[in-house]
Parts: structure tokens; C-alpha cells; sequence
């Protein structure tokens, strides 16, 4: 059985390119906010989250916190398009297992994936 990824993303090219990469190794969820990943994460069993952080209405952080009261375990890698280090320290110091800045290689966010994977 494959493990499930959950893409949070508003941008609905990146969550398309994003199932495109991950389609073929992993069954892809998909979410273009933050309510609407929390009501998924609710119904559905979802190994690994991909987050972006700056969404209208809840950015990833908040995400992040609110998902963490009912699906701690499961583990969260945020994309960020953002240069900014205070998201990206923020982000781990919550308990992010890691991060990719936006746009990323292919290879990249695959690697990545399977890396936390193979971790838990």
C-alpha cells in the first residue's frame, strides 16, 4: 500500500506540479488551504503533510499548530517560497521534520520525502 501525502498549497499550479512529481511513488492528497487541510486530515489517514507557509486566511504555521492537537505524528515538511529565516526556524521549532524552498528540482522534493519516510 502507498503512503498517503497531504500538498497544502493556495496556488493550484504548485499543487498540480506537486502530484505530477509525487503521483507515481505515493498516493497525493491535495488541499488549497488551511480549513480545508485540517477537514482532510480529520477523514482521511495521511502519512506526510507538505505545507506552505503563506496562505491567506491560515498560513502554514497556524496549520501546522492547529493540525498538531488531533494528528501530531504525522510528519510535516513546509514549502516555502518565502526567503525569510524566521518562517523556516519557526517552522522546526514547532516540530517541522524539514523544509524546501519553492520552486524546487523534482529530485529534490522526492529525496526529501523518502528521507522522512525511511526515518519513521
Amino acid at each position: 500500500m502507498k503512503k498517503c501525502v497531504l500538498v497544502v498549497d493556495d496556488d493550484g499550479m504548485n499543487l498540480t506540479r506537486t502530484r505530477v512529481i509525487l503521483g507515481k511513488e505515493y498516493d497525493v492528497l491535495l488541499a488549497n488551504s488551511g480549513i480545508e487541510a485540517l477537514a482532510v486530515l480529520r477523514d482521511k489517514k495521511v502519512d506526510m503533510v507538505l505545507l506552505d507557509i503563506d496562505m491567506p486566511e491560515m498560513n502554514g504555521i497556524e496549520t501546522f499548530e492547529r493540525m498538531k492537537r488531533f494528528a501530531a505524528n504525522v510528519p510535516v515538511i513546509f514549502l516555502t517560497a518565502s526567503g525569510l529565516e524566521q518562517d523556516v526556524v519557526s517552522a522546526i521549532k514547532l516540530g517541522a521534520v524539514n523544509y524546501l524552498k519553492k520552486p524546487y528540482q523534482p529530485q529534490e522534493l522526492l529525496k526529501r520525502v523518502a528521507q522522512e519516510f525511511e526515518r519513521s
